[in-house]
């Protein structure tokens, strides 16, 4: 399916949570792209996000085949990811999912060859690489600034979801946990910056064997088991000769890691919350004290978010935008399915290297994606 140039890609939203929110109120910011339509398995739901941003509610079937549908904006929770995405892909839709792709490679796989085979767009979260954070870092690593990756750090630490979200069961469960929930945002950004990884090595544990919900809700004070490692240690090892150290945990009240370090023959790289489009950028020269740049005045790097009281750059439908121009330009989006599968070789390989104790070869590879210049990404606004 191609599309005319000038012409917007009109969006479908599956899955009206929290989540949506960001999308539905970034997306009047890019030009190529116009949500229509959401759906939702609770109708209370999507009429909800319907009246707030002036959309047409409907029941997800509906959406997935209507004609005025391009695209579906699939932010279902991860264990239906591929059920939706592929519905929507048989029905000739191009898609965008959150991430993961899906909760295996081989679902991933399936979606990525069924896309290919007719000629679809398929991206998925995360875009935060795109933002002015990874932009600005992918611009220093491109340049030479700190030679030849050789090593470094990732930490993605926390107390877990219990004691905010008021039904956190399935982050806990097969296909979430720290990795596959959180993981995604790290190594998309170490890919976006080093290229594929090869090999991992892993030790995982729980700290719990149950959690219990403290959040406000009707199931405050309940208990439910926990079914994935919460506390994961892993080292990879990247196709251009590079080794990172990888620690992801939901079992840990404070630490002082930085998110992102990298280390070269010619100096160092840390790197912000890549959660986030924003952030501080530091680099050393040579041993030379850090010296800082706050992308926050770089293009979506801007704080907007809660929009209420902004402390944060969120900027999601920044991949999406780049999509729907990919579909005009003939070329593969940045955020591309491609991308989210190789990530998510990457999390079943540290997973799969937990549970046996035993290094794992990463079953496939992706083309580092296209750096995105600024004037590419000054042109996606509306």
């Amino acid at each position: 399916m191609t599309q005319a140039k000038g012409t917007k890609l009109r969006i479908g939203v599956v899955g009206c949570g929290n989540i949506s929110m960001a999308y539905m109120r970034n997306a009047p910011l890019f030009s190529g792209v116009e949500i229509t339509a959401c759906a939702d398995l609770d109708g209370q739901a999507a009429r909800r996000r319907a009246d707030q941003f002036n959309l047409r509610a409907t029941d997800v079937d509906s959406l997935i085949t209507a004609d005025d549908i391009d695209l579906v904006l699939n932010l279902t929770v991860p264990s239906a990811h591929f059920d939706v995405s592929m519905r929507a892909l048989s029905a000739g839709k191009h898609v965008f999912t959150e991430k993961p792709l899906g909760v295996t490679a081989d679902e991933g796989g399936r979606l990525v060859d069924t896309a290919a085979a007719k000629g679809l767009a398929l991206g998925s979260a995360p875009d935060t690489f795109l933002g002015a954070a990874g932009r600005h870092a992918r611009r220093l690593m491109d340049a030479g600034a700190i030679g030849k990756p050789v090593t470094g750090t990732a930490f993605m630490m926390g107390r877990g979801m219990e004691h905010w979200h008021p039904d956190p069961s399935f982050y806990y469960q097969a296909g979430a946990g720290p990795v596959m929930d959180m993981g995604p945002y790290y190594l998309t950004m170490m890919v976006n910056l080093m290229g594929p990884v090869r090999r991992v090595q892993t030790v995982a544990t729980s700290g719990h064997e149950e959690r219990i919900i403290t959040a406000e809700g009707p199931k405050k004070g309940t208990r439910f088991k926990v079914n994935t490692p919460t506390s994961v240690l892993s080292l990879l090892e990247f196709q251009c000769g590079a080794t990172m150290t990888f620690g992801a945990s939901w079992d840990v009240f404070r630490h002082s890691n930085h998110p992102i370090e990298l280390h070269g023959t010619e100096g160092s790289l840390r790197l912000p919350d890549p959660d986030n489009f924003g952030g501080v950028v530091a680099l050393s020269s040579q041993g030379a004290q850090w010296q800082e740049t706050d992308t926050a005045g770089e293009l979506f790097g801007a704080a907007n978010w809660p929009a209420a009281a902004p402390d944060r750059a969120n900027y999601r439908m920044l991949g999406l935008a780049d999509l729907a121009r990919s579909i005009v330009e003939g070329r593969p989006p940045r955020a591309s399915g491609d991308l989210a599968l190789h990530v998510l070789e990457v999390m079943e390989a540290i997973l799969r290297a937990g549970e046996i104790g035993a290094a794992q070869a990463v079953s496939g590879t992706v083309a580092q994606p296209k750096e995105l210049r600024e004037d590419e990404a000054r042109s996606l606004l509306a």
